[in-house]
């Protein structure tokens, strides 16, 4: 979890196939540890062809069984069949903004929100971005996106800067 904290979480993500493979994770994520998610992350991207949300799109019946039996990944019936059912969203939403970053940033301007937490106990699950972002995503036919988890996803593609102050990532991901 420190290696992630130090070189990952928070980072703004800009590109379609990582904002793509964070979806995806943190979909699966409701109900388990995000340090258990993390540790089968190799397990997803083989079983979802890297995230590759074309390939993810046409999965059938056929592949979400084989999924189903792969001990390697969180094995849910519903979340799978939502990571499928969010390939296609992610591709119409994609085809109507060019990419789905533009969507997805301009929701802020696509610049992320500078917080300035003074502890752990001061950053919110969620917040009135992250309900109209789960609700725009849902009426898009996204699902596993309620406004916790789109915080959560927020937070970890750097939409939101909620390293504490006193941490030595809050000013290493701050973009001017």
């Amino acid at each position: 979890m420190a290696e992630y904290h130090d070189k990952e979480w928070g980072r703004p993500l800009f590109s379609d196939g990582k904002l793509f493979e964070a979806l995806v994770l943190d979909c699966f994520q409701p109900g388990l540890s995000w340090a258990v998610i993390l540790s089968k992350r190799e397990n997803f991207r083989k079983a979802f062809d890297d995230f590759q949300a074309e390939k993810m799109a046409k999965y059938g019946k056929g592949k979400t069984k084989v999924l189903l039996k792969d001990s390697g990944i969180v094995r849910n019936r519903l979340k799978i069949e939502a990571a499928i059912e969010n390939a296609k969203a992610f591709l119409e939403t994609r085809k109507e903004h060019k990419t789905f970053a533009k969507y997805f940033w301009g929701f802020v301007g696509e610049k992320p929100i500078q917080n300035s937490w003074k502890g752990m106990g001061s950053i919110p699950k969620k917040t009135r971005l992250s309900e109209t972002i789960s609700f725009d995503m849902k009426k898009r036919g996204f699902r596993f996106v309620g406004p916790t988890t789109i915080y959560a996803y927020m937070q970890g593609v750097g939409m939101v800067n909620d390293h504490i102050a006193a941490c030595f990532r809050h000013k290493e991901v701050r973009i001017q």
